[in-house]
């Protein structure tokens, strides 16, 4: 038996998030690349990613693993899963790893994208991939109060209230704020996410670019653990997970 890593990237638009629901007739990103490994295998294939994406959130380099006993090469892994996947599923690449290689529990590291459309108007190629905000925003506010968010803390504020994990400390490495044009990025590296989390800072952060709150609230957010001080949950479709990190030892198949 192996244990095979892909990176997969998908436009979520159409999909009730990346993980299988309990409902039938929910379309899911797993759904379809388990669907995929069982006609290329003809195996039952149990697929575990890195992170459960919600409906209408895209991946650019999101991580799966599974256990399977096929011998196709894993660099023929990726044309012929991609010959089986819908057009809004690209499987990267493939690679045998470590039989303790987790997608969700091994990875050191997660980047997360959220998009905002900052002009009067709403491109229509941007439509299903970013937030549009029609009114000028103050760039270096944001940037300011994204730095605030560094280093380890209790994102408790930042977290959906339905939110059922019991540890709300996390580590946030990196927090850019960057624009081109009428693209805003807020591209934010940490060692895991809560549920919402993202869509919650970059909301705050929004509101501190339209004036409605001063950088400094982070910093007062942070410690009040309180999610209903926090800015809005920003919509789904324009949060992107880019790409995730793990330990090289992880990453070596046994020879």
């Amino acid at each position: 038996m192996r244990n095979v890593k892909m990176t997969v990237a998908y436009d979520g638009t159409n999909y009730h998030g990346f993980q299988v629901q309990n409902r039938t007739g929910l379309k899911t990103v797993q759904g379809e690349l388990e669907a995929a490994l069982h006609i290329l295998t003809g195996e039952k294939v149990k697929v575990i990613g890195s992170g459960r994406t919600d409906a209408g959130v895209h991946a650019q380099g999101q991580v799966i693993n599974f256990i399977t006993g096929t011998r196709i090469p894993p660099e023929r892994f990726p044309l012929a899963m991609n010959s089986l996947l819908p057009r809004d599923i690209v499987v990267w690449e493939a690679q045998d790893v470590s039989p303790g290689f987790h997608a969700r529990f091994s990875a050191k590291s997660k980047t997360y994208r959220y998009t905002i459309y900052n002009d009067r108007h709403l491109s229509p190629f941007w439509r299903l991939y970013a937030y549009h905000v029609p009114v000028p925003l103050d760039r270096e506010k944001m940037s300011c109060a994204a730095g605030l968010f560094l280093g380890t803390h209790d994102f408790s504020a930042f977290c959906a209230q339905d939110a059922t994990v019991a540890d709300h400390v996390r580590t946030v490495f990196e927090f850019a704020v960057e624009q081109e044009g009428p693209l805003l990025f807020m591209t934010v590296t940490a060692d895991g996410f809560l549920y919402n989390m993202v869509r919650i800072m970059a909301g705050t952060l929004l509101e501190i670019g339209m004036g409605k709150r001063e950088p400094g609230s982070v910093s007062m957010l942070l410690q009040s653990g309180e999610r209903k001080l926090a800015g809005m949950t920003l919509p789904p479709q324009g949060l992107c997970l880019m790409k995730v990190e793990y330990p090289a030892d992880k990453l070596k198949a046994d020879q």
